[in-house]
């Protein structure tokens, strides 16, 4: 599968960023060639305030970049073990060095590959993902239409949304044969469908 990011050898400098999010005070490491630097988007942050995670079990946070969503929730719920993937290796790096600024490293794994093939004998109580938008329509539809089989019964997929939002809606309902809007703010879109016994 081409990748959806450009590698770029060229060293750039890390910063440091820091956020209140879900009840957590968190610290981010970032650069400039990794989604978001300046802040946590408003498309992360609405979907880390409004998603149902249990309060223990193990989550995947798919496409995770730097860590903001996995990293905050493994914060917020001390009993979660999280999981987050991402294809490229400047993301998977930032993130575990963010795991271990937040103090979470213990109970956050971070692996580098593409969507679900890191974790492919895995199945979680929640997959939660902001899909990049460089990442195409064709990755959304495999993060939804893959979901049902690594998440077990009563498990959830959660997504958030900026362009494509009604079409992957449709592609959530046809996998988990219902799914539902929680939230629509600021143009963004937040999704969650629950896979049935």
């Amino acid at each position: 599968m081409p990748h959806y990011f450009r590698p770029s050898r060229r060293k750039t400098p890390r910063m440091i960023i820091s956020d209140n999010l879900r009840g957590v005070t968190v610290e981010f490491y970032v650069t400039a060639d990794v989604f978001s630097p300046k802040g946590v988007d408003e498309g992360t942050r609405l979907l880390i305030e409004h998603a149902r995670v249990p309060e223990e079990g193990v989550i995947l946070d798919l496409g995770c970049g730097y860590g903001a969503i996995g990293i905050t929730l493994a914060k917020a719920f001390p009993r979660l073990r999280v999981f987050m993937v991402d294809i490229n290796p400047k993301a998977v790096k930032l993130a575990r060095m963010n795991a271990e600024l937040n103090n979470v490293s213990d109970r956050v794994v971070v692996l580098e590959g593409d969507l679900y093939e890191p974790v492919k004998d895995l199945v979680f109580d929640a997959v939660i993902s902001n899909p990049p938008l460089a990442a195409g329509s064709k990755t959304v539809e495999r993060i939804i239409t893959e979901a049902p089989s690594h998440l077990r019964d009563g498990g959830s997929l959660q997504l958030v949304m900026k362009k494509g939002a009604s079409r992957a809606l449709d592609l959530m309902k046809k996998a988990f044969g219902r799914a539902e809007v929680l939230l629509r703010k600021k143009g963004y879109t937040v999704l969650y469908a629950e896979k049935g016994p």
